[in-house]
């Protein structure tokens, strides 16, 4: 090699002409440089790869690490031999198996360094477990090292011993824990407390130490916040099997006087241990309120959360104290809302979406503050379009329109149809704006959008018959077909539903016939079949022929066994007539006069209270019992009630009679809002029971506002939810109420003006499940006091 360094040049020289020997110099030095960083550089990659990847000579390498810990040369340099501790615990941590040398590291924890005490501790710990024999051996140094002088050192070593996974750790860390816990110092009793709690969980069966128990209770009083918090969780660890700990008077007031010397993360686990304590009257109560009343105000999201979550706990018997720390908490959980960290964010736009169960116009002036931004993730997104459609008013419904409208056209799909789901959900109550913005987007001609605007359209004529007519005018003007299956199934929904209002449904039918052969979807199939036997019903002449030609291809050439069994159906009911047809697939449709009451109904602050400042309002729990309720649910096309009164025994209905969540016990029924009842639920419900009772109530119709009806319902716990138009003839409200283990469904009816003239009454239609003629009884009642209530107001 250095014969290449120098020929070549020379050669290139004398080729050059050049032959001073001062040039020929400064090309050797050069060289010789050259050689030397090469030679360097060399090194230096050798002692990356040792260090990077120790599988390359691990255990000539650790070989090295214990002769160098052994040699009194370098024990006697401290730098140096921490060095080397360092280098083991590198090693250590990079996955090489360093266990040969644990009785070197435990003779280096004899040393007044604390930095190299931590090093040896962590070692210590990490392979006890490998060598139990030997880490008996290190207990001695460990438990000398609680007696040390140094308090940083006690707590450490105190620390370590207690992380010692090893048989019979038991019997040599008890007494230097509980010898720490009347330590001086803070810092060892921190350690202590968090020592017992460990104690318990390497025996969790073994019997409850009550000493030990007694000396954490009395250390609640501890001068030091922490060693206070700490001794809350070590307690609630050990006595989890008796309940937790137990928060009596003097210990509750004690808490809620140091909770301004906490951190915020003290603060919020204080405030949640204090859910367990109920004052004794009401005294008592407002003076605890009125210390956590600053707490409501707190920058820091969790204290506030859960300071509120403690406040709608304790005033659970006074509504009106709950409704104002909902407000003054309103801030803060806005403020937490346009949080820097997506999470937080997240959490809390799920609790303001549960604040606004129980007032739904709380958030009505601040809806800016939930309109999407760019570089937010779409579960954020998501959740915010949700809490926008709730806070929909009069004023505010053209921007938030506006808003939503810009969201449909975003490059998330899952985000578009999200945004265009959420217009229909504001068009049962704005229907023309919605249309109009619904119908713009189906020129954009994007596949994901056009079948997310049909499903809308489905929607809002199931759930609004009111808008039928508008949204068929909406339908006959699209051409092309969908080629989404959930697109498809809307479409011919509409078209086999309404396809009597929309003019060209036959020919758009016959589209979907023509190509039945390309079509895979099974499902599109089947409602391809009952879309054309309901179209059939009402326009045979036009259809006659395309079902003629479905049934055959379905009967004869499908190979679908679903497909084929439903065409036989609908081929084998057209034998028995039209009348025996209709009866089956026509069943009775909705009242067009009949206006939801759109929105969601108003729900005490106990109904939710308890789930506040938890997972469940993050896991969804909350929102899907609004559209099924867990106690009225449809399982297999049936409707199953469970017995509150039953769930109530079991532990898992909070309110089965009153708000305090107690069963009611007296002879008389009183009616209850909880379990809500959706919409669906109650329209499958009434379709399946039969009147039980009907009585005419001897009163005329109150010509009140429906607002004012409602609410005057909703105090004795009836809920109304849903009524026909003020000049509708004639005129219907349906409403519901719990009686204790029953549900009760009833429907007011005002006949014509004919029949008002000669019976001059209302008539009222109940039915219940199960049935229970007290508890109808005392519905009855109850409606008639309300009814004349109003009505003679009104004469009034």
């Amino acid at each position: 090699m250095y014969i290449f360094f120098f020929v070549v040049p020379f050669l290139y020289f004398n080729w050059r002409g050049l032959s001073s020997l001062v040039q020929l110099n400064e090309i050797i030095t050069f060289i010789d440089s050259i050689i030397k960083r090469w030679w360097a550089w060399s090194l230096k990659i050798k002692q990356i790869i040792s260090e990077k990847m120790p599988y390359f000579g691990c255990e000539e390498m650790v070989k090295d690490l214990k002769k160098a810990l052994s040699n009194p040369n370098v024990q006697a340099d401290r730098l140096r031999y921490r060095n080397y501790i360092t280098r083991v615990i590198r090693c250590m941590t990079e996955g090489v198996d360093v266990s040969s040398v644990f009785m070197e590291m435990v003779k280096a924890s004899a040393t007044v360094d604390v930095v190299q005490k931590k090093l040896v501790f962590l070692y210590m710990v990490t392979f006890a477990g490998v060598k139990p024999d030997m880490a008996l051996l290190a207990i001695n140094t460990l438990r000398k090292d609680c007696d040390n002088p140094n308090p940083m050192i006690r707590g450490l070593a105190l620390r370590n011993m207690c992380n010692l996974r090893m048989p019979g750790i038991i019997e040599y860390i008890h007494q230097p824990v509980m010898n720490a816990l009347r330590d001086k110092s803070s810092y060892v009793r921190r350690v202590a407390v968090l020592g017992c709690a460990k104690i318990h969980s390497l025996q969790p069966k073994a019997e409850i130490d009550s000493g030990m128990v007694n000396e954490l209770y009395s250390l609640l009083r501890d001068p030091d916040p922490v060693v206070m918090v700490n001794c809350l969780r070590a307690l609630e660890e050990i006595l989890h099997q008796e309940g937790g700990v137990v928060i009596n008077k003097p210990i509750a007031h004690h808490l809620l006087n140091r909770l301004k010397d906490l951190d915020s993360w003290s603060q919020s686990e204080v405030l949640t241990f204090l859910l367990r304590y109920r004052p004794r009257n009401d005294d008592e109560l407002f003076d605890i309120l009125s210390l956590i009343d600053t707490f409501l105000l707190s920058a820091q999201p969790p204290v506030m959360a859960a300071t509120l979550r403690l406040f709608l706990h304790l005033a659970a018997a006074h509504p009106t104290v709950q409704v104002d720390a909902l407000m003054r908490a309103r801030g803060p959980l806005l403020a937490a809302c346009g949080a820097a960290a997506r999470e937080m964010r997240f959490t809390a736009l799920c609790h303001v979406q549960q604040v606004l169960r129980s007032q739904p116009t709380a958030y009505g002036s601040h809806y800016k503050r939930f309109f999407c931004a760019f570089s937010e993730p779409t579960y954020v997104k998501l959740r915010k379009m949700e809490i926008l459609v709730e806070l929909v008013n009069d004023e505010n419904v053209a921007l938030i329109l506006e808003e939503l409208n810009s969201y449909c056209t975003d490059v998330s799909t899952e985000l578009a149809q999200a945004a265009i789901k959420a217009i229909g959900r504001i068009g049962r109550t704005y229907t023309e704006k919605c249309l109009e913005i619904l119908t713009g987007l189906l020129v954009l001609k994007q596949e994901h959008i056009t079948s997310a605007v049909l499903q809308t359209y489905r929607d809002l004529a199931w759930f609004c018959p009111q808008c039928t007519a508008a949204v068929c005018r909406a339908v006959e003007g699209y051409d092309d077909l969908p080629q989404d299956d959930e697109g498809k199934q809307a479409l011919l929904w509409l078209l086999g539903v309404h396809g009597e209002q929309i003019s060209n449904a036959p020919y758009v039918l016959e589209g979907f016939i023509d190509g039945i052969k390309m079509e895979v979807s099974s499902a599109v199939k089947m409602e391809l079949l009952t879309a054309s036997q309901k179209l059939f019903l009402s326009r045979p002449a036009e259809t006659q022929d395309m079902l003629g030609r479905l049934l055959h291809y379905c009967i004869e050439e499908d190979s679908d066994m679903c497909v084929r069994d439903r065409a036989l159906l609908y081929y084998r009911l057209l034998q028995c007539g039209m009348n025996e047809t209709r009866k089956v697939l026509l069943g009775p449709k909705s009242d067009p006069s009949m206006t939801i009451i759109t929105g969601r109904t108003e729900e005490p602050v106990n109904h939710w209270a308890s789930s506040f400042n938890t997972l469940d309002p993050l896991v969804g729990a909350e929102s899907r019992a609004q559209d099924v309720p867990a106690e009225i649910s449809d399982v297999g096309g049936e409707i199953r009630i469970s017995d509150p009164d039953q769930d109530f025994q079991n532990g898992t209905l909070g309110e089965a009679g009153d708000n305090e969540g107690t069963p009611v016990a007296s002879e008389e029924p009183m009616l209850s809002l909880s379990p809500l009842v959706s919409h669906d639920a109650f329209e499958k419900l009434w379709m399946e029971l039969q009147v039980v009772h009907r009585q005419c109530l001897g009163v005329s119709r109150p010509t009140v506002s429906p607002d004012t009806l409602n609410s005057a319902f909703q105090l004795v716990k009836i809920q109304i939810l849903a009524y026909s138009q003020s000049d509708a003839r004639p005129w219907k409200l349906y409403m519901y109420s719990w009686s204790g283990g029953t549900v009760i469904l009833a429907e007011l009816l005002q006949e014509g003006v004919e029949e008002q003239h000669r019976h001059g009454n209302l008539s009222l239609s109940i039915k219940q499940h199960p049935e229970e003629r007290e508890a109808v009884k005392s519905f009855v009642s109850v409606v008639l006091n309300v009814l004349r209530t109003l009505s003679s107001a009104n004469s009034n």
